[in-house]
């Protein structure tokens, strides 16, 4: 309850309008305060052409255009190629046609809305000023009057590679084919057929919604962090709310949204201040769950610099962001960097070796020579810097890995 309070407190409009431009960011908001309409991307019309629809296993009637798409595999891996055929008849005008065949994609699995197209990852099957999905391929010469394929041919073959599906799951597609002539574009035929696909990835709307939900949730653990050593500053809360007014778009959200947001934050401030805690370990999960490593380093930084705002850095704040370095899988030695970066060793009111030199009680003394030696040729090399600051940091480390040295390995 602690995490959906904040979720509910931080996610108005935070960091939506800034990834998900228009009326389509306001999808979470609406999930929220139940204000706002979605209005979705792109939108595709399930009528836009009269075309022949047809199900896979339906009988195809060889009067008209028929589609259908055959996702296949590979061994025991999973299915990476959609392979689209038609059949049926293409009425030409006259001689001398030559067809061009277009293919598109949409997930209709909602079919009480507009449908959303597939995207593409790679420009060459993009429509043009989009990253909706289009694929474009020459069928070769048309007889005049009528061309008829009485069986099902493979006119193009997708990889699944180049697709971003909507959402995650099982979903309904429709496939769209369209026989155009290659010279004037003109439509000579078209059809339409639906077919399930398992896709394995999150899909693009859910890639937005997941960077909404990560940005309310490094809000959240910010505050927490705040709150580690029994209070929360002002200079703490200064810099959460900077980072968190970072992330709004002001060119998409109105004066009122504005003023929402920041009784929001607000809220969210008094909430930690009468002493209600989070449960970091589940916020810490959702992260790891939905937010690639990248974002992940972007919030252990805000993290530190919330830990440091104050100038110094304190052992239960210490505790704090070696558990969140672990919960969010951070390698040790980047969070050591980030740490050296951030918070340098002059910073802490108690010396960690294991998290300014990474040497542990559990290493034998090969192991903490080896990482002694490794940290010594490093700040070694930073004494001569021509950064004053950065020559203070590296004296300040050589001497404790001195101390550390006689303390681990005698």
């Amino acid at each position: 309850m602690p995490v959906l309070l904040i979720l509910i407190l931080i996610l108005m409009p935070m960091a939506v309008m800034a990834f998900l431009p228009g009326s389509g960011g306001r999808f979470w908001i609406a999930r929220l305060i139940n204000h706002f309409k979605f209005s979705r991307k792109h939108p595709v019309s399930r009528k836009t052409r009269p075309c022949q629809s047809t199900g896979f296993s339906e009988q195809p009637d060889f009067g008209t255009l028929n589609c259908r798409a055959r996702p296949t595999k590979q061994g025991t891996e999973d299915s990476d190629t959609i392979v689209v055929e038609i059949c049926g008849t293409i009425y030409t005008p006259g001689d001398g046609y030559y067809g061009v065949v277009e293919v598109s994609l949409a997930d209709v699995t909602d079919q009480t809305s507009e449908a959303m197209p597939v995207h593409c990852s790679t420009k060459q099957w993009q429509g043009m000023g989009s990253e909706v999905f289009c694929y474009n391929g020459d069928i070769g010469r048309l007889p005049e009057g009528a061309a008829r394929l009485l069986d099902w041919t493979a006119v193009a073959q997708l990889s699944i590679d180049w697709l971003v599906f909507p959402r995650k799951g099982k979903i309904r597609l429709q496939l769209s084919a369209s026989i155009l002539s290659r010279k004037s574009g003109e439509g000579l035929a078209c059809a339409q057929s639906d077919f399930i696909y398992e896709n394995p990835k999150f899909g693009y709307l859910d890639m937005q919604e997941n960077i909404q939900q990560t940005k309310s949730l490094a809000v959240a653990l910010a505050f927490a962090m705040g709150v580690a050593d029994g209070k929360l500053l002002d200079c703490e809360i200064e810099l959460i709310k900077s980072w968190a007014r970072g992330n709004i778009d002001d060119s998409q959200i109105s004066k009122r949204t504005r003023r929402k947001f920041e009784k929001a934050l607000d809220k969210t401030v008094a909430f930690f201040r009468r002493g209600n805690q989070v449960d970091v370990n589940e916020i810490c999960r959702g992260i790891a769950e939905i937010a690639p490593l990248a974002e992940r380093y972007d919030i252990l930084e805000l993290c530190m610099h919330v830990a440091g705002a104050n100038g110094s850095v304190v052992a239960e704040e210490m505790t704090v962001l070696k558990k969140l370095a672990n919960q969010l899988e951070i390698d040790s030695d980047r969070f050591r960097d980030m740490m050296g970066r951030i918070l340098p060793a002059d910073m802490h009111s108690v010396e960690d070796a294991e998290v300014l030199i990474g040497v542990t009680s559990g290493m034998d003394k090969e192991q903490a020579r080896h990482c002694l030696n490794k940290e010594y040729r490093k700040w070694n090399a930073r004494a001569t810097n021509s950064d004053p600051q950065v020559q203070n940091q590296a004296d300040y480390m050589l001497k404790f890995i001195a101390q550390a040295r006689s303390q681990y390995i005698g």
